[in-house]
């Protein structure tokens, strides 16, 4: 009898699974970086066991998933604003984002690295204008990046592995204005690495198939030790004893 883990996923308990990611990450519960990793993993799944490990720390999905309203901006503060004029003004780390975003940089830089945040929003708007400066958003690769605007004597431009088309992946829509300055949006392959606490899911397989990893290791093993007994056999018929 088949192990009811490893029945073959479907297209349609692949995409229930993304949505359910998306509403955990709404509500808090994952980073950008998480939700993009465990999205990719997610169309990547083969099995049910693969798709469950996705979602075994966040709560269940009641039927069809629907997310919550997405938090509404504070009264007389739509948008958040990070400004560097003739310095420096850089947002990195665990941070919130509940509303569109604004990044100035005037004879400055201006860096927003979005991989840590926990975005409650469908997606993320920024509005980014450069004067003679730098602005660079960090995303991780996988996120499909909307970039926009216009670049006078200066450069807009993305770096980023976007994932296939057709996925329901996060979005970052960035609206740039360049006058003899650069907006940037990179991904992690062209930035700092960052240390993804997602990574346990890889571990969290590994042991689920245990078994098959041990006996890798010990087919492993048994062929080496044979292979040094050949080697040691043939050293001794070289000598001629």
């Amino acid at each position: 009898m088949t192990d009811p883990g490893e029945v073959r996923a479907s297209d349609a308990e692949r995409e229930a699974v993304v949505e359910q990611l998306r509403v955990a990450s709404v509500e808090g519960r994952l980073t950008l970086a998480e939700l993009t990793d465990r999205t990719e993993a997610a169309y990547t799944a083969t099995t049910h066991a693969e798709l469950a490990l996705l979602t075994q720390d966040l709560p269940a999905a009641g039927g069809v998933a629907h997310a919550p309203a997405p938090a509404a901006a504070p009264q007389g503060r739509k948008r958040r604003w990070f400004v560097g004029v003739m310095g420096d003004s850089k947002r990195r780390g665990t941070w919130r984002i509940d509303q569109e975003l604004g990044a100035v940089a005037v004879m400055g830089d201006v860096l927003l690295d979005l991989r840590e945040a926990e975005v409650r929003t469908d997606r993320v708007d920024i509005l980014a204008v450069s004067v003679m400066g730098d602005v660079k958003i960090i995303v991780p690769d996988g996120v499909y990046v909307d970039l926009d605007g216009m670049a006078i004597m200066g450069d807009k431009k993305v770096n980023v592995v976007q994932a296939p088309p057709g996925m329901n992946v996060p979005v970052v829509r960035v609206q740039a204005y360049a006058v003899m300055g650069d907006v940037k949006v990179i991904g992690d392959s062209q930035a700092q690495p960052l240390q993804r606490g997602f990574a346990a899911w890889r571990e969290h397989w590994r042991r689920l198939h245990g078994d098959d990893w041990r006996e890798m290791g010990r087919q492993l093993r048994a062929e080496g030790r044979e292979l040094r007994r050949q080697l040691r056999d043939d050293r001794r018929l070289d000598r001629g004893y």
